[in-house]
């Protein structure tokens, strides 16, 4: 079944296929929100008086059916339908007769897609942000087990500097942060309501848009019904960039971590249980995990590099090259979320070695202590620089002081609780629970509750 067919000309085969693509696999993840899509598009025909009660009480107990079956994994989309959107319809005018053909009154199938994929999108990117929340908690509990293990601090891939594994993981809960502000910004995008917009160009019908966007808890409309088709491809690439921002701060640091486990550096190290072997060398314990964390956010910014390919060349209007956006956006939050769980697993679960400043080839990270000690008895930076670093070259320097670095953010005053905070107001602004209530306002008239 196809919402566009008119009993006319039979498509070829090969063109059906090609056309209809992976819809049918990846449409089932969207079965729920098109279903509370489409029961709240009912509640507004009902309100306008394209529905009467009795109609609608009959499409009600359907959906609520429907939507049940979702939950438990019932649902399937037959071979022969297009996507998920003709299944529900065929269900509902086999159920019902005519008024299931109704349903669809006052809709396109492209606002019908829209409306779905962002109620998917905004439930994802919500679980994206408790789980990222969640790994920055988990780093800085890290951070302040640690806050007093040094380690090298690297530039040029040569030892610099002290740092500290309480540096090192406050760095990366600070890193995603901020890509949770990007992640705060998609999903006040993808949060705007799209349905009533049609096939880009409105409806004759007295559509009440304002009430669908309220039962649906969406923040607001997409309000120019031609803009709101623009936004197919678009809200994609928004979101999947900033799922990919997320995704380059755990690059980063599995970049790290298997940099730091390795035998040369001893820095880290991973239970057995979480690590590989090899057939070969029975010694072998690899990081596969955070290389394949690396790879999967690797792929993650092709993606997002994807849709811009796809959509950067097409003017207003719904094309058919959209709907290639959907497996891309799907993808994306799937690779993401596993890597957001077993990075997190990995992190807890990491193994600190300490004391490794006391090896002697790490002697020189202290030569800028040793110009600043100069520099506090009245020496001129300059002179100091100097003279520490003939001592270098003349494998004279030594250095017995102490670390005392206690500006903000430095080894002696991490601010993780202002980094935390950070995250905190980040959660807050998500409003998440604004949504819940909706979400069961609806749920509860669905249900007849």
């Amino acid at each position: 079944m196809k919402l566009w067919n008119k009993n006319t000309t039979q498509t070829v085969a090969s063109i059906e296929t090609f056309t209809v693509g992976d819809d049918a696999v990846l449409d089932l993840q969207l079965a729920p929100y098109d279903i509370l899509a489409s029961f709240a598009h009912a509640l507004m025909l009902e309100k306008i008086n394209l529905l009467s009660k009795q109609e609608l009480e009959l499409l009600r107990h359907e959906f609520a059916l429907l939507y049940q079956q979702t939950k438990e994994n019932k649902f399937v989309i037959d071979n022969k339908m297009e996507d998920v959107h003709s299944q529900i319809e065929f269900i509902l005018t086999k159920q019902l007769g005519d008024l299931g053909k109704k349903i669809h009154t006052g809709r396109s199938r492209n606002d019908q897609v829209l409306v779905a994929l962002k109620l998917f999108a905004r439930h994802k990117l919500k679980e994206i942000a408790l789980s990222t929340n969640n790994l920055i908690a988990v780093f800085l509990d890290k951070s302040q087990a640690h806050q007093k293990d040094l380690m090298p601090g690297y530039t040029h891939f040569q030892a610099a500097m002290p740092s500290s594994f309480g540096l090192w993981f406050g760095a990366y809960a600070e890193s995603l942060t901020d890509d949770l502000h990007t992640l705060l910004a998609a999903y006040k995008i993808c949060n705007q309501n799209p349905l009533g917009s049609g096939a880009g160009f409105g409806s004759s019908f007295p559509l009440d848009r304002s009430y669908t966007t309220a039962l649906l808890g969406f923040s607001s409309l997409n309000y120019n019904v031609v803009y709101a088709q623009m936004t197919r491809g678009k809200f994609e690439k928004i979101i999947v960039q900033a799922l990919a921002n997320i995704g380059a701060s755990l690059n980063k640091f599995s970049s790290d971590a298997c940099m730091y486990a390795n035998e040369n550096h001893r820095f880290i190290s991973l239970p057995s249980s979480l690590t590989t072997g090899s057939s070969i060398m029975p010694h072998k314990k690899n990081p596969d995990a955070f290389e394949l964390i690396r790879a999967y956010t690797n792929s993650l910014s092709a993606s997002a590099n994807e849709l811009s390919m796809l959509t950067h060349n097409l003017p207003s209007g719904y094309h058919r090259d959209l709907q290639l956006t959907k497996g891309c956006l799907l993808k994306a939050f799937a690779q993401l979320e596993s890597c957001l769980t077993i990075c997190t697993l990995l992190v807890q679960e990491m193994i600190v070695h300490e004391d490794i400043l006391k090896e002697d080839k790490y002697k020189y990270l202290f030569t800028v202590e040793a110009v600043n000690d100069l520099v506090m008895k009245g020496m001129p930076f300059r002179d100091a620089y100097i003279q520490i670093g003939n001592e270098v070259e003349q494998g004279t320097f030594t250095f017995h002081g102490q670390l005392n670095h206690s500006h903000e953010g430095s080894i002696g005053h991490l601010c993780n609780t202002q980094i935390a905070e950070k995250a905190k107001q980040i959660d807050t602004d998500f409003e998440f629970a604004k949504v819940e209530h909706q979400e069961e306002k609806l749920l509860s008239l669905l249900f007849n509750k």
